[in-house]
């Protein structure tokens, strides 16, 4: 392989870390202000990155919790596709890139994306729905506002997990006439 292409994977690499780091850090922020509300809802006025969800905690707190519970979720579930990425580059083989634990890490991922869409559909829906009751959550959306990239990267990566799977059918039955 070219070395300009082993310094874009590296690069990828790092990125990924990167990107992986930020969203455990922001996961497990949101985790702690979330119990940290539960027990002094004077926090609530700034549960994260200026998040006010005070006025739900005080009128509607199971929608509060409802709410805070989608977000601290949705938040892991990206922390965990990362994961999942960072998983995916340390089995990278270049040289024989079609193997059965690449497939299933692939496919993870695209389902992993999926996951990360349907609950933001549906976390969407809810906050809609508490809006209409007058309930002031526009600030939330930030947290679910990339559901239509995490449904084309989920159908990407599915179709990309299939290729795989042919590739290492196709190897296997090359193996197999040699």
């Amino acid at each position: 392989m070219k070395k300009n292409n082993t310094t874009v994977l590296k690069g990828l690499h790092i990125a990924s870390w990167i990107i992986f780091i930020g969203l455990c850090i922001e996961a497990g922020a949101l985790l702690f202000n979330f119990v940290f509300t539960l027990f002094q809802p004077l926090a609530t006025q700034n549960v994260y990155n200026g998040l006010d969800l005070s006025v739900l905690y005080e009128k509607e707190f199971p929608h509060f919790v409802g709410i805070m519970s989608c977000i601290v979720i949705l938040a892991f579930m990206k922390s965990y596709l990362f994961y999942l990425v960072l998983k995916l580059f340390t089995q990278l083989n270049i040289v024989a890139p079609f193997s059965v634990e690449i497939a299933k890490i692939i496919e993870k991922i695209s389902y992993e994306a999926f996951s990360i869409a349907m609950l933001s559909i549906i976390t969407k829906q809810y906050a809609k729905r508490l809006i209409q009751k007058g309930y002031e959550l526009s600030d939330t959306s930030a947290y679910w506002n990339d559901t239509a990239a995490f449904l084309m990267m989920a159908a990407i990566v599915y179709v990309i997990s299939q290729i795989f799977k042919r590739g290492i059918e196709l190897q296997q039955e090359n193996d197999l006439t040699i």
